[in-house]
């Protein structure tokens, strides 16, 4: 174990970065930063586009020691945006997802049977939550509104910015790390999913979302960043390429807002436009980059719509042209 993830709290942050330099704030902030990098640092992203709003907040729950918590529909990059900003801030960084088979257990800890000295003894296990809690990281609860209720109460117990944490399963009371912090993002704000969009959210406690000191919401790119940035990671710079690329992010536009709407169940993410466009550079074929990149996993009940959509930006009829080729076999 490497020497910055040690219990001891002498490893905190020892250096200090300017917002505006490091992340383009339109206001600078000097941030706190580790000045040695881990194995639990994210890779840095040159290309990532940092939001304003979002990228504040984010550096209030590392610079204070705010609780933070991210929402915003699927493909918006929630998770990713904090783990940027970690990345560049050297912070380690340990993401949880909360789906329906995190157990109190996984979080807590458990007793489990080992053999010492040719003996068999019960001994306990820290979970992932108080494992964390000692060391100087950052814990992301992805996917936080689908955690179970179980769960939800046991991180209830360090959303207090300096909450001790009790391990009564150890017999323990914990203190946080100077340089532990907490995030987590959401697809919903706490109150299920009334559209039908997120099956398997859960309603969250109200006292426990009171809890959580910033809360932002973040949404779509616009669509000229989203085409600089697909632009520079897949390196399409030509005219004909960035009218392509420019087409591609306005149908990702209409996939996006038919699953906000409720009409479509899968979304057109900024990470699936970038899978579309470096299949199109290897095939040389929209139609065929387009299916085997987010069209073949799409529900057969709604490719009628997306096929729509399609014809409506590429002005290009995909059944026409299934039927065409049927035809030329």
């Amino acid at each position: 174990m490497e020497n910055i993830l040690t219990e001891s709290s002498s490893f905190i942050p020892d250096i200090k970065i300017s917002s505006k330099q490091v992340f383009g704030t339109k206001k600078d902030f000097r941030i706190p930063a580790f000045s040695k990098k881990t194995s639990l640092v994210p890779k840095i992203d040159n290309n990532y586009f940092f939001d304003e709003s979002t990228t504040i907040s984010i550096l209030s729950g590392f610079s204070l020691n705010k609780r933070v918590l991210i929402q915003g529909y699927h493909g918006t990059g929630k998770t990713t945006h904090i783990e940027q900003i970690a990345a560049r801030l050297n912070w380690p960084c340990i993401r949880i997802n909360l789906d329906s088979h995190i157990t109190r257990g996984d979080l807590v800890g458990k007793d489990i049977i080992k053999i010492d000295k040719g003996k068999q003894i019960t001994e306990f296990k820290d979970g992932m939550l108080p494992w964390a809690i000692k060391r100087p990281a950052a814990l992301v609860f992805d996917e936080y509104d689908a955690g179970k209720p179980e769960v939800m109460f046991v991180i209830q117990r360090i959303l207090e910015s300096e909450g001790k944490f009790t391990l009564l399963d150890n017999n323990e009371i914990i203190d946080p790390h100077p340089a532990f912090r907490l995030f987590a993002t959401s697809n919903t704000i706490g109150q299920s999913d009334n559209l039908g969009i997120y099956h398997g959210t859960n309603q969250i406690n109200q006292g426990q979302m009171d809890r959580w000191n910033i809360i932002s919401v973040l949404n779509y790119l616009s669509p000229e960043i989203e085409t600089e940035i697909v632009s520079k990671k897949t390196k399409m710079f030509g005219k004909d390429e960035l009218d392509k690329l420019k087409s591609m992010i306005a149908l990702a536009g209409l996939v996006r807002k038919g699953f906000i709407q409720g009409d479509l169940t899968t979304v057109l993410s900024p990470r699936t436009i970038i899978n579309w466009a470096e299949n199109y550079k290897i095939f040389n074929d929209l139609i065929f980059s387009f299916k085997v990149s987010f069209l073949n996993k799409c529900d057969e009940t709604e490719k009628p719509i997306i096929t729509e959509y399609f014809q409506r930006v590429f002005n290009i009829d995909l059944d026409k042209n299934k039927k065409d080729n049927l035809k030329k076999k």
